[in-house]
């Protein structure tokens, strides 16, 4: 019975977070309280413990950094430089935008500050080009989700919490890199396929773009800075992977937490005056933090009234195991067309992972990607955050057949190519 009041909980809260527009983690933390304190009988200090402080804290002191090169403009002037880079080839286009954006997102700008300014550049270049604008909002969505899951972006370290949480400390940066890179794989592939159907209309076409100011003082540093930390968070757990045996970089490698070192980095920028203390603080996801640490105390709960243990067993033993993967993929797609896949998705499939792999045998990082790629998927709807941001770009004559294209042909692609490739990687590992 308490298992069936917690699923009708988790659906209830997304349910009001998608009605109301109040941020699903307050519904989700007191569907934690009433149940797990009333239902349960547990104490409140322990449901309060149930606050994921670790997933907070990363997620907080990751992006204190990386407020600063938003702050002063050098993400949003870096990506003018990359596109001006492109300008005559404009059949390559898709390609610029696609790259530029996971470029921008992967040091640090997360999904939806790279898709919020990449989005009203993309239509307008499109419409000077004559590119097909679902190929360009693809190419921007496709590229600010891929950057975003970059292992030191904020979606990756968000994914890498998860999956620790969830029992694999160990393989977490592996798995983070594998779903990273699936979803650099799918948009290349789609885009190519894209490109190639319109290739002949942009072949001749010539992009007019405004050479980019220089790079100020303060701007230089902090891509300097941005490169250092991403290079220290990078390169030990890859030279662990390589030298496994090496005590030192093992010790070196346990002892790195990329929280830790995005403070330490911080705290230079604050001392080089990069930034504005104020205005740095101010820029921090509180929404993002309150809506994953909000579901994930309602999913801790449900973990202590074995709900989490009856819905793997359920899906283990009633889903054919090849099907599995593909189950998760769509279920994803689904949740995330009306929900968050950061705050809502992740935390709430992530810990049926663990056993559903251990009843299998599939391996872990398969189902992971699959539920990441599939619930990413739909992200392009205009029901979703990042078909209505790119919605909101388009100017009011276009917008409903936008809507349209986005809609049916847009989410079409992207789930039956995620689909497809969940297909794959079940049959290749």
């Amino acid at each position: 019975m308490a298992s069936l009041f917690v699923v009708l909980a988790i659906v209830i809260a997304i349910a009001l977070g998608y009605k109301t527009r109040i941020n699903t983690g307050f519904f989700a933390i007191g569907f934690a309280y009433i149940i797990g304190c009333f239902v349960l009988e547990i104490s409140t200090s322990k449901v309060i413990t149930m606050w994921p402080i670790k997933i907070f804290f990363v997620i907080f002191a990751v992006s204190i950094f990386y407020n600063f090169p938003m702050a002063n403009g050098t993400l949003e002037k870096l990506s003018q430089h990359m596109l001006y880079k492109t300008r005559k080839f404009p059949y390559l286009l898709p390609f610029a935008i696609f790259f530029s954006a996971t470029f921008i997102a992967g040091l640090g700008a997360g999904y939806f500050t790279v898709l919020a300014f990449f989005a009203p550049l993309t239509l307008i270049l499109c419409e000077k080009t004559g590119l097909n604008k679902l190929t360009g909002a693809l190419a921007v969505n496709y590229g600010s989700l891929a950057g975003a899951n970059f292992m030191t972006s904020a979606s990756g370290i968000i994914f890498k919490g998860l999956i620790e949480n969830s029992g694999y400390q160990s393989s977490a940066f592996s798995y983070t890199s594998t779903i990273f890179f699936s979803t650099l794989i799918i948009p290349i592939i789609v885009l190519t396929f894209l490109i190639i159907k319109d290739i002949s209309k942009l072949k001749n076409k010539k992009l007019e773009i405004e050479v980019p100011e220089k790079f100020n003082s303060i701007q230089k540093s902090t891509l300097n800075l941005i490169f250092l930390m991403v290079f220290l968070v990078l390169i030990f757990p890859i030279l662990n992977t390589l030298f496994p045996n090496n005590s030192l970089i093992k010790f070196i490698n346990s002892r790195l937490d990329i929280g830790l070192i995005a403070i330490i980095f911080s705290i230079i920028a604050f001392i080089m005056k990069l930034g504005k203390e104020k205005e740095i603080i101010a820029k921090v996801p509180w929404n993002t933090l309150i809506m994953i640490c909000g579901v994930g105390m309602l999913i801790s709960v449900a973990i202590e009234a074995g709900t989490i243990e009856l819905l793997s067993s359920w899906i283990s033993s009633s889903i054919p195991k090849f099907l599995i993967p593909i189950v998760l993929c769509i279920v994803g797609g689904i949740m995330s067309s009306f929900s968050s896949t950061l705050g809502v998705v992740a935390p709430a499939l992530f810990p049926i992972i663990p056993i559903i792999a251990n009843i299998t045998g599939i391996n872990p990082s398969i189902l992971f990607t699959a539920t990441i790629v599939g619930a990413q998927a739909t992200s392009i709807s205009p029901f979703s955050s990042g078909g209505s941001l790119i919605l909101g770009s388009a100017s009011d004559e276009e917008r409903d057949g936008l809507f349209e294209t986005l809609l049916f042909k847009g989410v079409s692609i992207t789930l039956l190519s995620s689909i497809i490739f969940s297909i794959v990687i079940s049959y290749i590992f």
